[in-house]
């Protein structure tokens, strides 16, 4: 039995969310648009500002679609009333980032900069030279192009160099000589 699939969505005001009859949702906010095609063989009920996420079978595989289906609903909410955001850090002496037009260009101690071009829908600043912003709308493009800047240097666990998300705890290493007498 899926505990987070028998959850209920509630939808925001200013938030407006259209069912198709192919299971395709429409969900409208103050942030954007986001349209998704769910299996038909779940079964998604709007009644009123709640949102019901309903399996039309007892079957292994339609029993695993039915809380993905309501968390990817759930955030799609979440994302067109608030929108999603991703901090990133660099450690490390002489790594930078910076803005050029709608590429993000990295320092990060390589013979040449690296370049990440900005997809449709997701923002990329930089406030400072060391931290980077990834802001967007849906969850699933935030989080990957995060993790696509973070894949450029991941942090080192002997001096901690490198880009890692804001707050994450890097589990450090001694060095060779620290057991030496």
């Amino acid at each position: 039995m899926s505990r987070v699939g028998n959850k209920l969505i509630n939808v925001p005001e200013g938030v407006t969310v259209e069912i198709a009859e192919d299971n395709t949702v429409t969900v409208t906010g103050s942030k954007g648009t986001l349209v998704k095609q769910f299996s038909p063989s779940i079964e998604i009920v709007m009644d009123g500002n709640v949102i019901t996420v309903k399996r039309t079978s007892e079957v292994k595989s339609v029993k695993q679609l039915h809380g993905t289906t309501r968390a990817l609903l759930a955030n799609m909410i979440e994302g067109c009333h608030n929108g999603y955001k991703k901090s990133l850090e660099i450690v490390g002496i002489g790594y930078r980032a910076a803005m050029q037009g709608n590429k993000l260009v990295l320092t990060v101690g390589y013979s040449h900069p690296v370049e990440i071009e900005t997809e449709e829908g997701v923002t990329i600043e930089t406030p400072t030279q060391t931290t980077i912003n990834v802001t967007g709308i849906d969850k699933e493009r935030v989080g990957e192009i995060a993790a696509r800047i973070r894949a450029v240097k991941k942090p080192e666990p002997y001096k901690g160099k490198g880009i890692k998300y804001v707050g994450e705890r890097i589990i450090r290493k001694e060095g060779k000589t620290a057991g030496k007498k």
